[in-house]
């Protein structure tokens, strides 16, 4: 299975991340999370503050933080070396997608949700 890290990570079971770490977790992936609120989703612990660089093997990272707060994860981002990134919608950020793209990383802008469940995550 797929270690996700899903940044932009909330306790409110009414946004697209709560609901896609559950997604996750019931396909059977290992999940991380970062998020601006400490808290708790299906037994994945929210980090907050910098990124943990304790994060190691991501497979894929899912943005779920609108493009004018992501500039401060670029570089963790990249540096983690993840083989894909999914910009679920609201999260499209043309730069972050093309420095991905140069450092060998696929890019892609799509939602993390109907990928999971057609099959094609």
């Amino acid at each position: 299975m797929k270690k996700t890290l899903v940044i932009g990570a909330s306790t409110n079971s009414e946004r697209y991340s709560y609901l896609a770490i559950n997604a996750l977790k019931k396909h059977g992936h290992e999940v991380v999370a970062i998020g601006k609120k400490r808290g708790e989703v299906n037994g994945v612990l929210i980090q907050t503050g910098p990124p943990n660089p304790n994060f190691e093997g991501i497979d894929t990272v899912t943005m779920y933080v609108n493009i004018s707060h992501q500039e401060e994860y670029y570089d963790y981002v990249l540096g983690l070396k993840p083989k894909r990134v999914i910009f679920n919608p609201g999260a499209e950020n043309f730069d972050l997608m093309e420095r991905a793209k140069e450092a060998g990383i696929v890019a892609i802008e799509a939602c993390t949700l109907v990928m999971l469940s057609t099959g094609q995550f």
